[in-house]
């Protein structure tokens, strides 16, 4: 049991490493893309490094929520703090919307006031933005597909690479044809691209924390399969939801003909929550009679 406890804090230690190193190398790349965008006029560039930035502070608000979410239960926060991770994907992706909100006001905004770009210096500097998106993105895939808040973090650091490509891009085309427009048609799209992904993941983690029903469970079905258990003849007021992303709770009352039986029927009830819904935390109340007033 305690090399399965140190195997697991060894794979968080290593998670945390991996953050720390991508959070420095984002705020560096921040730095010189803004550098970058003020010598050369280019916007694109600019908002590149205002999304890198928004990378960089994701990352670093996905790792103290990791941290947090590591903390045991207490007496006052009894159910634990892993929620701190959906809390950190929420702010990470409300981030995602004003940075794109952000990026098509000052597209616009240039379309009435255009500004010379030096198309070489967007390409290097976007170029150099491009292989350390690419880095930090290897960093933190495989911890992006077990947790919401390394996801949110995450898209933050896709969108950005594909925010560079654009960069190089309209760089290439104010080299070779003088298109000067074409900045702050990448800029529009990008902007697009990081609200698309931000719509994609804030549904589900508002419904985590409005406390809905999880993805792929039916309470009907739950309820049936409840009721289907010898010595259960009604199951009602049932409540599901998700305590974190990964763990169900589920309290339900359960109508039983007597009590001699209740502590089996309760074990049964459990193992079936538990291997057919993943409701590993389970409250059940038993009555013998189905009660309808408000005192129930």
């Amino acid at each position: 049991m305690q090399m399965g406890h140190d195997h697991n804090h060894d794979i968080e230690a290593m998670g945390d490493r991996r953050l720390g190193w991508a959070i420095a190398i984002n705020m560096l790349l921040t730095l010189a893309q803004i550098i970058g965008g003020i010598v050369s006029g280019s916007l694109a560039l600019i908002a590149d490094a205002l999304h890198n930035f928004s990378d960089a502070a994701s990352l670093l608000i996905a790792w103290v929520a990791r941290r947090i979410g590591r903390q045991p239960p207490d007496h006052f926060k009894t159910f634990g703090y892993k929620r701190a991770e959906v809390i950190a994907a929420l702010i990470n992706l409300v981030t995602l919307v004003i940075v794109g909100l952000y990026l098509i006001y000052e597209a616009l905004w240039r379309m009435f006031e255009p500004q010379i770009i030096e198309g070489w210096m967007v390409v290097i500097v976007a170029g150099i933005a491009l292989v350390i998106d690419i880095a930090t993105a290897v960093l933190t895939y495989s911890m992006s597909r077990h947790s919401m808040n390394i996801r949110a973090a995450f898209l933050h650091n896709v969108s950005d690479a594909l925010a560079s490509v654009g960069v190089i891009i309209a760089g290439s085309l104010i080299l070779l044809y003088e298109w000067y427009w074409s900045d702050t048609l990448l800029t529009l799209l990008i902007a697009g691209y990081v609200l698309y992904q931000a719509a994609m993941l804030l549904p589900e983690t508002v419904h985590i924390l409005m406390q809905g029903t999880p993805k792929g469970i039916s309470i009907e079905s739950v309820i049936d399969a409840m009721e289907n258990i010898d010595g259960v003849t009604n199951v009602h007021h049932v409540h599901i939801w998700q305590l974190d992303e990964h763990t169900n709770a589920l309290e339900a009352h359960v109508v039983i003909p007597d009590f001699d039986n209740t502590e089996t029927i309760k074990k049964v009830l459990k193992v079936e929550l538990e291997q057919k819904y993943s409701i590993a935390h389970s409250t059940l109340e038993f009555e013998t009679e189905h009660c309808n007033g408000v005192c129930c």
